[in-house]
């Protein structure tokens, strides 16, 4: 059975804010992330004849006793994207010590910061709102394979349902980024750097220096 496309297909963007992040900054340079979430999910969606329904943000972010002025700066900006409707999602960084070599060759110990749980709780959000028919299509900004499997469940709930439903991974492509890759099992849908800078923010979320 062949299922057809709604005429208008309802998307939820998913974003992942470390991995767009990090991503960005090897493909176009820029050293912290500067990006209108809103804009640029509806470049994406317009592109697509897709219509943005709701847009959910998951970052993991520092501790304040351990770089405060990176947790003011995710405060500043998770407080705007919520303003502008963006549901948000944050988690703080776990952190631990870790053994690093100096280029003189001495070793030092230093506090390294992993997020935990960003990757499970957009797999969770992604089913439970496919269930609840919420969206035609998810779009997922991230390359992150251990979400692939998301898009296999993505397939059981089409069929179940009996109803269209496509998954799709967006990320920043060029020629010095070294993933070129989306989400396995999902359509790619790459970002080029005029489709980007065309979405930047203005506003500068950094702690000001005097």
């Amino acid at each position: 059975m062949i299922l057809q496309a709604p005429q208008h297909p309802k998307a939820v963007i998913f974003v992942d804010g470390q991995n767009l992040f990090h991503a960005v900054k090897k493909a176009f340079g820029y050293t912290y992330p500067n990006s209108d979430i809103t804009k640029l999910s509806q470049a994406i969606c317009s592109a697509k004849g897709w219509d943005v329904q709701e847009i959910r943000f998951y970052t993991g972010i520092p501790d304040p006793s351990v770089k405060p002025d990176w947790h003011d700066f995710w405060i500043r900006r998770l407080t705007a994207m919520g303003q502008a409707g963006i549901k948000v999602y944050k988690r703080y960084l776990r952190y631990h010590n870790q053994i690093v070599t100096l280029p003189n060759g001495t070793q030092c110990s230093v506090q390294v910061g992993q997020e935990k749980g960003i990757d499970v709780r957009i797999a969770i959000d992604v089913i439970r709102l496919a269930h609840a028919k919420r969206y035609d299509v998810a779009i997922i900004l991230s390359q992150d394979q251990d979400l692939s499997e998301v898009a296999e469940e993505i397939r059981v709930i089409s069929t179940e349902q009996s109803r269209w439903i496509k998954i799709a991974s967006s990320f920043p492509v060029s020629p010095t980024a070294i993933n070129k890759r989306g989400i396995n099992k999902t359509d790619w849908l790459p970002i080029d750097k005029q489709t980007y800078d065309a979405c930047i923010d203005p506003r500068d979320y950094r702690t000001p220096t005097s």
